[in-house]
C-alpha cells in the first residue's frame, strides 16, 4: 500500500491541466483494490466565474458533472497505479461513462470532497469501479459505476493533449 501521492504525483499521472485536473491529492491506495482523494474546492474556480456579488448561497453549489469527473479521475489513478496500463502519447485514458448516481448533498467553496473510489472490475483496457464523495462526515454523492478505458489515439482522431496546452485556461 502506497499511502499518500502530491499533487506533483497526480498531475505527472493524469493528462487534465487546470482548470479540469480535478484531484488534488491521494490520501490511501491500496492498489487493485481501491482509492481515497482529496479535491479541495475554491471559490476561484472557473465554475464560479459569472456568479454576480449577492448571489443566493446554494448558487455556489459545487456542480454535479465536477464531482462526478472528480470521482472518474480519481477511479483513474486507481487503475493506472494498480498496474493498469501506461497512458502515453499514442494512446488516452477516457472516462466513458457513470451510472446510478446519486447526489445526496451539496459542497461548497472551502470544503474538501474527499472520493473513495473501489475497483470492481478490468476488462481488457476498460476499468469498472464504483464510488462515493464526502464533505467531512456527509455523504454528498454515490456512484454505482464508473467506467473508463484506454484507447489509441489513432482510432479516435485528433486529440488534444492537455499536457502541451499552453493557453493557460
Amino acid at each position: 500500500m502506497r499511502a499518500r501521492l502530491e499533487h506533483r504525483e497526480v498531475r505527472a499521472k493524469l493528462p487534465q491541466r487546470y482548470p479540469l485536473l480535478l484531484v488534488d491529492q491521494v490520501v490511501e491506495l491500496r492498489a487493485g483494490e481501491s482509492i481515497r482523494t482529496r479535491k479541495a474546492i475554491s471559490g476561484t474556480e472557473p465554475c464560479y466565474r459569472a456568479l454576480a456579488d449577492g448571489t443566493a448561497p446554494e448558487s455556489y453549489a459545487y456542480p454535479l458533472s465536477l464531482m462526478v469527473e472528480s470521482l472518474g479521475q480519481s477511479a483513474a489513478l486507481l487503475w493506472l497505479e494498480g498496474g493498469g496500463e501506461v497512458v502515453d502519447e499514442s494512446s488516452a485514458l477516457l472516462f466513458t461513462g457513470a451510472r446510478g448516481v446519486r447526489l445526496l448533498g451539496a459542497a461548497y467553496p472551502g470544503d474538501v470532497l474527499e472520493h473513495t473510489v473501489e475497483l470492481e472490475n478490468v476488462i481488457a483496457e476498460t476499468v469498472f469501479a464504483r464510488g462515493v464523495s464526502r464533505v467531512g462526515d456527509r455523504t454528498v454523492l454515490t456512484a454505482e459505476s464508473l467506467i473508463a478505458a484506454r484507447r489509441p489515439r489513432a482510432a479516435m482522431g485528433q486529440l488534444p493533449d492537455a499536457r502541451n496546452d499552453q493557453r493557460g485556461m
